[in-house]
């Protein structure tokens, strides 16, 4: 059996497998690239040849549009395609739709690289499907134990005890614009919200695109054009860095939220002057990982962006060998840049 460490590289444009001939989520143009997921810090323009899941191409022309996403190939879940000298597999992340696990095998070892995960059931997507192997290469945003977060529907439950409380004024919540907004969305639809939901115009293509392939959002309407009495008491969603700017503003007397993992930091949320901070995340917590790494059984883990040393330090613990890859140029669609500190 050959370990990975002779044939999966970390190179300046990201993790390579060189058997393969192909990089997993490059941050800068390559010929051959591999895709988990369509959020812009995992899938870039620039490449020549993109494999992701149907759904992430699908996604991925939204976002970037038509000519920049390169030569796209799609495979889907469980599906095995020879790459140069490897084995590959996609297999569900959980993250957002489409997401993706790659699963390489070659000469008898198995790697997986995890992309960004969760483990709550989440209705706008395909759930984590756990792959058995050799090397686990997970993520770590919130690798911290203080990340322990609470079921979405209690979040949930929390925005429309104030929506009934104030029924006067607006609720404006923060979302990034694929994944979290959609799964707000359902998340509402399920707690019996049947009321029309109002979108800032930069959430809307990609709403129509979840639609598309078959995720029911319902009523959406937007909000630019709505009437100030008519979003009395409605619930809008924008992205995190509109519900503060002068767009706001025409709302009635606006409630800010944000949904977000890193609402679970109180002085983040106090800092950006949040009213409603609501503990929705996309990626996995604490207990999530640790449950992650039981399940896939692989002796060895690599640890990617975020809380590495917590989470290898844990992985020892177990009995386990963990190493920190320290790829650059990733980091949570949701906020940017806190630190350690700041979550402690």
């Amino acid at each position: 059996m050959t370990h990975p460490t002779t044939w999966l590289r970390v190179l300046p444009q990201g993790l390579f497998c060189e058997p393969g001939g192909f990089f997993v989520d490059p941050i800068r143009p390559v010929d051959r690239a591999v895709i988990t997921h369509a959020h812009s810090d995992h899938a870039r323009p620039g490449h020549a040849s993109v494999l992701a899941s149907p759904a992430t191409a699908t996604l991925m022309q939204v976002r970037m549009g038509e000519g920049r996403t390169g030569a796209l190939h799609t495979l889907g879940w469980g599906e095995p395609l020879t790459v140069g000298d490897v084995r590959l597999t996609l297999q569900p992340a959980g993250h957002v739709l489409g997401s993706a696990q790659v699963v390489m095998e070659y000469e008898g070892c198995r790697a997986v690289v995890s992309g960004d995960y969760k483990r709550c059931p989440d209705p706008t997507c395909d759930g984590f499907v756990p792959v058995q192997c050799d090397v686990f290469i997970t993520e770590a945003t919130f690798g911290l134990p203080v990340f322990r977060h609470p079921k979405p529907q209690k979040e949930i439950a929390r925005l429309l005890a104030s929506v009934a409380l104030f029924p006067d004024r607006s609720h404006i919540v923060g979302c990034y614009a694929l994944g979290k907004c959609q799964r707000l969305v359902v998340l509402l639809r399920e707690a019996g919200w049947d009321r029309p939901i109002y979108l800032h115009g930069a959430l809307a293509s990609l709403c129509a695109a979840y639609q598309r392939l078959g995720v029911a959002l319902r009523d959406l309407r937007p909000a630019t054009i709505a009437a100030r009495e008519e979003l009395r008491g409605a619930i809008v969603l924008a992205p995190p860095s509109a519900v503060q700017d002068r767009w706001a503003r025409r709302l009635a007397d606006p409630v800010v939220g944000l949904a977000s993992g890193w609402m679970r930091v109180r002085q983040r949320a106090k800092s950006r002057g949040i009213e409603l901070p609501l503990v929705i995340s996309d990626h996995a917590d604490w207990d999530e990982l640790l449950r992650t790494i039981d399940d896939v059984q692989a002796p060895e883990i690599w640890v990617t962006h975020g809380r590495e040393e917590a989470l290898i330090r844990a992985v020892s613990l177990k009995g386990l060998k963990g190493r920190a890859l320290r790829l650059i140029g990733y980091g949570d669609e949701d906020d940017e840049g806190v630190s350690i500190d700041d979550a402690a």
